[in-house]
């Protein structure tokens, strides 16, 4: 049966990328592990595209332990040779060790907030933001938002993470809601967000 519903422009290739975009795209994601996953997938898809991040999502997976941040703060050098060799990965030491370095900064930012979530939330009241104009496709590659946000995960020492890269992040795990109205999503999480806050400005 042909799934008719409406969908952001970017997503509908009857595949890999589309369930991504009516599964998890625009999601408010509360579990760590999978903010980490996300995150760190932003930074292996830098220069590259998502639909590759995507594919390549299972052997990212089995190189970093599932993305168990603990166990990648403690990866060595030994970790780093292992990760390069696998069949299939994306062979940049660089990338690879800027996991590794962030996987120990998130370690940092959870002894203070306890969760990324909670971090990502202490930039703004809202749980979930709709930006005026980005409903009707306007959606620009930062905001305001990404900047700040951006700044301090560099104070932080996190590598990778500039705010193009950002606003992918906060477009993914559900801060920033930046489906076009006229996607089925739309609504759906908006609905989904049920007693957390859903703050309309006015730009990014």
């Amino acid at each position: 049966m042909t799934d008719e519903r409406l969908r952001c422009s970017w997503c509908c290739d009857g595949g890999i990328v589309q369930k991504y975009h009516d599964t998890e795209w625009g999601v408010p994601l509360r579990d760590d592990q999978k903010q980490f996953e996300f995150l760190m997938m932003e930074v292996m898809q830098c220069g590259l595209n998502w639909t590759m991040m995507l594919r390549k999502r299972d052997i990212f997976r089995v190189c970093f332990d599932n993305f168990a941040y603990e166990k990648i703060a403690h990866y060595t050098e030994a970790d780093i040779e292992r990760i390069l060799a696998v069949p299939g990965m994306i062979r940049s030491r660089r990338k690879i060790t800027a996991v590794i370095n962030n996987a120990r900064r998130f370690v940092d930012i959870l002894a203070g907030y306890h969760s990324f979530w909670a971090y990502l939330r202490s930039f703004s009241q809202a749980g979930m933001i709709l930006y005026r104009g980005h409903e009707t496709g306007a959606i620009p590659a930062r905001t305001e938002l990404s900047d700040r946000i951006s700044t301090d995960l560099r104070k932080r020492g996190f590598k990778f993470l500039g705010s193009v890269t950002v606003y992918a992040h906060l477009q993914a795990c559900g801060v920033v809601n930046d489906h076009v109205e006229s996607c089925f999503r739309y609504r759906e999480l908006i609905a989904a967000a049920g007693d957390q806050a859903v703050g309309r400005e006015d730009n990014g």
